[in-house]
């Protein structure tokens, strides 16, 4: 069955690439990101652009680092909702290309918890691995005492 699979997956034609001719980086952003947008579909002549996305607003797009792109940023605003957000660029004379990226859930904020205490208890952790340490090497000398005994006899 899995080389059936394995057989046909080769056969499918690969996933078309993305052609809007914008680049949204990053593609998945949680809210307070700052996103960069950069493209070429204005052609290497035009100098300015103009730019918005649902969520973050309108914004400005300036001639970039290479020949003919166009790059641009916004920020997601703090508080919005995962999801999926539309970018639209503009540039003279009449060009106008859209694209999408991911909103994400909130951004991690401090340390992770895992169940033993607040993560910056350092001392706790400590005596805590310690103990576990000690228990283990205890239950280790109690077995090989016992196999010592059983060969003995």
């Amino acid at each position: 069955m899995g080389l059936v699979l394995g057989v046909l997956a080769l056969q499918s034609p690969p996933a078309a690439a993305d052609d809007s001719g914008i680049d949204i980086h990053p593609w998945s952003a949680p809210p307070g990101t700052t996103v960069t947008v950069s493209t070429t579909a204005c052609g290497s002549d035009v100098t300015y652009g103009k730019g918005e996305s649902e969520a973050g607003g309108k914004f400005h797009l300036f001639k970039g680092d290479g020949e003919g792109v166009l790059t641009g940023q916004f920020t997601v605003p703090e508080g919005e909702k995962p999801g999926t957000d539309t970018v639209t660029v503009k540039c003279p004379p009449r060009t106008k290309v859209t694209d999408e990226y991911e909103i994400t859930g909130r951004r991690p904020n401090g340390a992770v918890e895992a169940g033993f205490g607040d993560a910056g208890d350092s001392d706790t952790q400590l005596v805590l691995g310690s103990a576990l340490i000690a228990a283990a090497a205890g239950g280790w000398l109690v077995r090989m005492r016992r196999l010592s005994h059983a060969n003995r006899t």
